[in-house]
């Protein structure tokens, strides 16, 4: 299927690795113009080579903490005209509630719910001067059954989903879409590197702890595995499309089945 995106300017937040690295990948691929962005120059440079050898798309990098404010104004300021924003910037941590600090929930409210935040309201004028835009946030089935291991995260991802709602109704009857995608457990690198520790310590194998995680923590799963970041990508991709135009306040769901509801 062709999505219809060569000639669009696609930047992707926190997108050297794992699922905003496939969204890059995917979207570099279907013909859009893609920015990385990453923390490091080393990273951003050596997954931007990387990107245009394997898509033969035009691909550029932006290496910054796009939590902070300087580096988002500074990025935009580099790219003008941005067609699609997809705010993936984000962080997790398991940990009980009673050890969670308010300096985590400033720190996880920042980089998960304001960075996309200061970066919708930066690209946001220029997609209406065009008339066309797509803003897409990264939330998770965490926003809807907040994780008892990790409420700080589950509680910014909820107000993704806010953010996204009023957003876009703040733009009804333009050219531009604004929804959430709500990603289930998938194996990127962070989680990666997390089971193989939990495997690593215990003395077992990674698909024994895949296997345990959805018996014990996430049983409503359908799909009783990880997804893969591929899998999360390819719903963005359209959603980011051009034919995805009458999809817009949604909150649509890519969790495996984990939530349980038909809605």
């Amino acid at each position: 299927m062709d999505l219809k995106l060569q000639g669009k300017t696609a930047l992707v937040s926190g997108s050297t690795a794992g699922i905003g690295h496939a969204i890059a990948h995917t979207l570099a691929q279907e013909g859009a113009r893609v920015i990385v962005n990453g923390r490091s120059q080393s990273s951003v440079d050596e997954v931007v080579e990387r990107m245009r050898s394997e898509t033969g798309g035009t691909v550029e990098g932006f290496a910054g903490d796009l939590s902070q404010a300087d580096a988002a104004q500074a990025v935009v300021q580099r790219f003008p005209g941005i067609d699609i924003l997809v705010n993936n910037l984000g962080i997790f941590e398991p940990k009980p509630f009673e050890d969670i600090p308010d300096e985590d929930w400033m720190r996880f409210f920042d980089v998960n719910v304001v960075s996309g935040v200061r970066l919708s309201r930066l690209v946001l004028p220029g997609m209406k001067a065009a008339n066309w835009g797509r803003i897409i946030f990264i939330s998770s089935e965490s926003g809807v059954q907040i994780p008892a291991e990790m409420i700080h995260y589950g509680v910014t991802k909820t107000a993704q989903l806010a953010v996204s709602r009023g957003l876009a109704e703040s733009v009804a009857g333009t050219g531009i879409t604004v929804n959430s995608v709500l990603p289930g457990p998938t194996r990127s690198r962070g989680v990666g590197d997390f089971v193989q520790e939990m495997a690593r310590s215990g003395g077992t194998s990674f698909e024994a702890v895949e296997a345990e995680f959805f018996d014990k923590v996430r049983p409503t799963s359908l799909i009783r595995r990880f997804a893969t970041p591929q899998e999360v990508a390819s719903l963005v991709a359209y959603v980011a499309s051009p034919l995805s135009s009458a999809t817009t306040g949604a909150a649509l769901r890519v969790d495996g089945g984990v939530v349980k509801s038909a809605f």
